[in-house]
């Protein structure tokens, strides 16, 4: 499994889904820039989750909340405190340093020296703000950002007039400086997230606890995740989080083992009532129906969307021995395809001349290329053999390529191969829009 996790390191780089951030003065500290595929293909599953929860779903709204925020609010969520502290130990031969839980021997892993004593390290970033860098201009990049939400929750009660229940979405950075970051992006300390908090009665919070984790779980199977790569785990009531009466963690199997991709918690009125009562601001809702005041419970689904790229890339991958293609140079050749569900490809359609030194074949495509980038996300490419241009899109999970040959300037028509099941149909160019548009948007 090493192996396969190198291969997709390998991949991600070299077909431009990911790179080491600062690469050319030697990376930095973990963080990774996404490439002109890595964006699309994270824009792509960013756009499906914004659609599911605040278009499919009834009363859900939307939020963007600042990154930079009063330093009030980190103290107030327990930011600040020893909740949100990993216990670190460092070795004092080679001077790395770790994570205590993370560790399996009560030794340094890579050298084999002995550890220090556990001391407390928060991971909130600081940070200044204004020209004075003291104590009175400090704040922290979030680490989270739900925050943005709770602290808001009257602004969005009262000028969307919800009444309960109701969800506020966002999607956005937060950072945490990790002891340990590794796992290539699954653990990073700038990251990305997806998070969507349900503000509910208390009395049923239990009812939309087991609704929302079925739900999230019927969107990845929908984006094509193997059932079998899924699973869920209860997390024990004495490993819940400070603010959590329930959580369940959505695992995905990637090559480095079983590792969360989002958590569904319910966090109870823990967020509120603490920011109720550190900014003495009334944040109780009075409920018409039962005629009586209390704090909204709320049920949190909060999902990486880097990790979530993580998995559906190494969901995705695949080698092919003899290639997949019946040109005679493929058939010796170990051929990579990359199975992504179409709604999440980068790349749609790619657009592929049969040969590229006639002229009129060349125009026809660059033609039919110019009619399909306004509605698709299009490639061009004449480079090469036709197999070998065919090999190169399904690397990199184009669902669709299209082939002007010589027979399209005779009947205005050209070939559609079809990715997954290789099977390749005639279609006319005045058709071809519908024809993608229809598939695509299944």
């Amino acid at each position: 499994m090493e192996d396969l996790m190198q291969k997709i390191v390998s991949f991600a780089k070299r077909r431009g889904f990911v790179f080491l951030s600062s690469e050319i003065y030697g990376g930095f500290a973990s963080c990774y820039d996404f490439g002109p595929l890595g964006v699309e293909t994270k824009n792509n599953i960013k756009r499906l989750w914004w659609k599911e929860m605040t278009r499919l779903h009834d009363n859900i709204v939307g939020l963007d909340a600042a990154i930079l925020m009063s330093p009030k609010v980190w103290q107030a969520s327990g930011h600040l405190t020893a909740g949100f502290s990993d216990e670190l130990v460092e070795c004092k031969k080679c001077h790395h340093r770790f994570r205590k839980d993370l560790l399996k021997e009560e030794k340094c892993p890579d050298c084999g020296g002995l550890l220090t004593e556990p001391r407390k390290f928060n991971l909130m970033m600081k940070t200044f703000v204004g020209p004075v860098e003291d104590e009175a201009a400090t704040t922290y990049l979030r680490a989270e950002t739900c925050q943005g939400i709770y602290v808001n929750f009257l602004n969005v009660l009262q000028s969307m007039r919800q009444k309960l229940p109701f969800g506020i979405a966002q999607i956005g950075k937060a950072f945490r400086n990790e002891i340990n970051p590794k796992d290539f992006i699954y653990r990073t300390r700038e990251f990305e997230q997806m998070e969507m908090q349900w503000f509910c009665p208390p009395k049923d919070a239990d009812k939309f606890f087991d609704y929302w984790l079925k739900e999230r779980l019927s969107w990845y199977y929908k984006l094509g995740i193997n059932k079998k790569n899924i699973k869920t785990y209860e997390v024990p009531k004495k490993e819940l989080a400070h603010y959590a009466r329930r959580a369940v963690d959505i695992l995905y199997k990637f090559p480095f083992g079983w590792k969360e991709i989002e958590g569904v918690h319910n966090r109870g009125d823990w967020d509120l009532s603490n920011h109720s009562k550190h900014s003495s601001q009334d944040l109780m809702y009075f409920d018409e129906g039962a005629k009586e005041k209390y704090f909204p419970h709320i049920i949190e689904t909060s999902v990486g969307a880097d990790r979530s790229l993580f998995a559906f890339l190494c969901d995705a991958y695949q080698e092919v021995k003899g290639g997949r293609t019946t040109t005679t140079e493929s058939a010796k050749e170990l051929e990579i395809m990359l199975d992504l569900d179409k709604k999440i490809a980068p790349v749609k359609v790619a657009v592929l001349p049969l040969v590229k030194n006639k002229e009129k074949i060349v125009k026809k495509a660059k033609e039919v290329y110019g009619a399909l980038k306004p509605h698709f996300n299009s490639q061009y490419d004449e480079a090469g053999s036709i197999g070998r241009r065919y090999r190169r899109q399904d690397e990199v999970g184009t669902p669709f390529c299209v082939t002007i040959d010589f027979d399209t300037l005779e009947d205005d028509a050209v070939t559609v191969r079809d990715r997954s099941t290789m099977k390749q149909k005639r279609v006319k160019i005045k058709e071809l829009i519908s024809f993608l548009k229809e598939d695509l948007e299944k």
